[in-house]
């Protein structure tokens, strides 16, 4: 019987091509079964978007899948993602994933995280020729270069990105997580965090997610940022991860 996962990508690369080394390292043992946003699933954002609607489209995504439960990994945009579905329906997780998640709800967020979200209202106004290069900018640590420009012509799904980017800015503070089941999620929690990101942002995330989840693990990639994620830059060292992971949330 093959291992049942899902994964949800960012806000800017699809999810097969954010995870094809990864799944091919996994290997034939997991079902590993890789999910785009629904925020992308239409020429421009839905009217009142917000993160119920991915939630809706992950469950839609394992009942299709033939899941009743499954292993859940969620990076940035994807990880907020994840973390509303554990808030929605815990029942249904395995074990729950997140890779630098884009927001972790607004409930006891430190000075630091609150400092980032003002930084991300001010770039929601920048004109769209300026809003992608400053909205990775942000989430670096201070003298880490930002990633090389996309290839010119951009690829066809990039023209979705910067109205997503904005979507989610705005989304993410209206969805509401219910905390008592959070505290309530008897499951492993795992964090990874890169190095090289800004630390008033994703380590404050984690450092609040821990008081929360009451089974949850922190790893480290020292030399990572949300940009050069682990899942694409760090592949073995990631899937030995996971898997070493979901042998133990499957003996809980």
């Amino acid at each position: 019987m093959t291992r049942p996962v899902i994964l949800l990508p960012g806000g800017v690369l699809p999810a097969d091509l954010a995870y094809a080394d990864l799944i091919e390292e996994l290997g034939a043992g997991v079902d590993t079964r890789p999910k785009d946003l629904e925020i992308y699933a239409t020429e421009k954002p839905p009217e009142g978007y917000g993160l119920e609607v991915e939630v809706e489209g992950i469950k839609r995504h394992a009942d299709a899948a033939g899941f009743d439960r499954f292993h859940l990994v969620g990076y940035s945009a994807g990880g907020a993602s994840s973390i509303a579905f554990c808030s929605t329906y815990p029942e249904r997780l395995l074990s729950l994933t997140l890779n630098e998640p884009a927001y972790g709800g607004s409930v006891g967020q430190s000075d630091a995280e609150a400092s980032r979200w003002r930084e991300f209202d001010r770039i929601s106004h920048l004109p769209e020729s300026e809003l992608m290069r400053a909205f990775v900018r942000t989430q670096l640590r201070d003298g880490v270069d930002p990633p090389p420009p996309p290839p010119d012509p951009p690829p066809p799904w990039m023209k979705k990105r910067p109205a997503g980017v904005l979507a989610f800015i705005e989304a993410f503070p209206r969805f509401v997580l219910d905390l008592d089941a959070l505290r309530g999620f008897k499951r492993p929690v795992l964090f990874t965090l890169g190095g090289k990101s800004h630390p008033d942002y994703y380590a404050e995330i984690a450092k609040r997610l821990a008081t929360i989840f009451p089974d949850f693990t922190l790893e480290l990639f020292e030399d990572r940022h949300h940009f050069d994620p682990p899942h694409r830059v760090e592949v073995k060292r990631f899937a030995e991860l996971l898997l070493t992971f979901w042998d133990r949330a499957e003996t809980v």
